[in-house]
């Protein structure tokens, strides 16, 4: 029986790597690799080794035909994909082998080449990814930097604590931080206790894995209102991030508004709407769970701007919420063109079939004693309403504007670079310019992740990320295009070498 790959991929690419078959896709370098919601695995090619399960680094992979409850549905997901495509197999006739290509060698450094001293700023995946391309594939010796006192980046603050999985990548980022050729240095912040000019004079190369960690502005009439709330805020309070107070997150509304609806708005419904038993053996901070205790959330309103059939969220977490048994999922049926989408099964509308739906009283408060979570579709805010305090959210509706009344709002419509002090910052993008990772106008200076591309594509979308510019970095050192410190090993090297020519 074939394998599965299910809910919790990360689109690493780790299992493409080991399949003997090449029955995982989209693999690297194919179309689709990197924008769809998943990896997934051929059952007309699977010869179920297992190789796949075992190099996943979320364990995200299973025999299919031992996939019950929420995951049974993956099974037909994964085969759905393959439907109708051509064989992923080439010339050689037999069913289950492919065959090879030429070997590459994506670092080719000279096998007497001095250790290049490399720091690499951010212990996040994108930083982390780069490590792991620096330490396996290279002689480097890195100096891995962060400004707070604890590893782990997105993987540690980002990633909801109901996704235990999903954070086990980080056990295998953290094997890292006792390599022989690494340093850390945590607690370390760029700009405040060291400057750019000095991580450069002490290193090669510097590769800035920043992130986007501050949240993208809706230019909304009333946002900063108190009880609006950017997404990025409540994520990093229920994680414990230590920039966040305690009591950043007012739980006293019986209806909180998410504007929204990509992976992250589903994490903060998910994680407002939970039965708090149910998150008391996860990471969550422990002064979110006692807060929670004590909410008085009863309905979270997940507000799209276009139709179910154009969702942002993906497949897998979409399923998650809907197979909820304790929490419903509503979709406000208001709108006819949301229950024509759904009823034709557009794009991911299909998704939402054999949902309630509801026309829903939004001057109101919720009705019921229970806890749920409302999608609600085609609805573009225009204003934060309230005077001192949020009172509501006016949206626009088929029948005009609608106001729902709620006293807490949430944005979460996207995370944006910030500024690195003494590097060049692209405002309109919030990234750092550069060109493969190089950043401009700056030699030594390298860029990996969400700074370097801006905020798209998970954490498996970082290695291929990382794996660029990590060949950009490598190749400026050994042509010679990059400057090096007079004392590096590298120079060292250049002047003998000089010398005996």
């Amino acid at each position: 029986m074939a394998y599965a790959i299910t809910q919790t991929c990360c689109n690493d690419a780790s299992c493409v790597a080991v399949c003997p078959v090449n029955c995982i896709h989209p693999a690297p370098g194919e179309p689709g690799f990197g924008t769809t919601d998943m990896l997934y695995v051929d059952p007309a090619t699977c010869i179920d080794c297992g190789a796949c399960a075992d190099a996943c680094p979320v364990d995200a992979i299973f025999p299919a035909d031992l996939l019950t409850g929420p995951l049974e549905v993956y099974a037909g997901i994964n085969a759905e994909y393959f439907a109708g495509r051509e064989p992923a197999a080439v010339a050689d006739p037999a069913p289950n082998f492919h065959q090879w290509g030429p070997p590459s060698f994506e670092h080719p450094i000279p096998s007497d080449f001095a250790p290049p001293d490399v720091a690499v700023v951010g212990t996040g995946p994108a930083g982390m990814y780069a490590v792991e391309d620096l330490l396996l594939h290279t002689n480097a010796r890195v100096t891995l930097i962060d400004r707070l006192p604890v590893a782990g980046g997105l993987v540690r603050y980002g990633v909801a604590p109901d996704h235990p999985a999903t954070k086990r990548i980080g056990e295998t980022f953290a094997r890292f931080h006792r390599h022989p050729r690494l340093r850390m240095r945590l607690g370390v912040e760029v700009g405040r206790d060291v400057s750019i000019d000095e991580l450069a004079g002490r290193h090669d190369a510097v590769l800035y894995a920043v992130g986007a960690s501050s949240a993208r502005s809706l230019g909304l009439e009333g946002e900063q209102l108190p009880g609006s709330v950017a997404a990025t805020t409540v994520v990093a309070w229920y994680n414990g991030h230590p920039d966040v107070p305690e009591d950043a997150v007012d739980l006293s509304s019986e209806r909180v508004v998410v504007i929204g609806t990509g992976n992250v708005a589903l994490d903060v419904a998910r994680i407002l709407t939970a039965d708090p038993d149910d998150l008391a053996g996860t990471s969550i901070a422990p002064h979110a769970l006692e807060r929670l205790r004590s909410s008085k959330v009863r309905e979270v309103v997940l507000l799209a701007r276009r139709g179910p059939g154009d969702a942002a969220y993906t497949t897998p977490e979409l399923l998650a919420l809907a197979q909820r048994t304790s929490v419903p999922l509503v979709v406000d049926s208001e709108d006819s063109r949301t229950t024509a989408a759904i009823d034709a099964g557009e794009g991911k509308a299909r998704l939402l079939r054999g949902l309630d739906r509801e026309a829903v009283d939004w001057t109101v408060p919720p009705a019921g004693e229970g806890r749920r979570i409302v999608l609600r579709f085609h609805s573009a805010s225009s204003a934060v309403t309230g005077d001192t305090q949020v009172r509501g959210l006016r949206v626009s509706g088929a029948d005009g504007p609608v106001e729902i009344s709620a006293d807490q709002v949430v944005r979460a419509v996207g995370y944006r670079g910030k500024p690195v002090p003494g590097l060049p910052f692209d405002e309109a993008s919030g990234t750092i310019p550069n060109t493969s990772g190089r950043v401009h106008d700056r030699a030594g200076a390298y860029v990996v992740g969400w700074i370097k591309r801006g905020p798209s594509g998970g954490i498996g979308a970082n290695r291929t990320c990382a794996r660029e510019t990590v060949a950009t970095l490598l190749d400026d050192i050994t042509s010679g295009r990059l400057p090096v410190r007079t004392s590096s090993p590298i120079s060292r090297l250049r002047k003998r070498l000089a010398r005996t020519h």
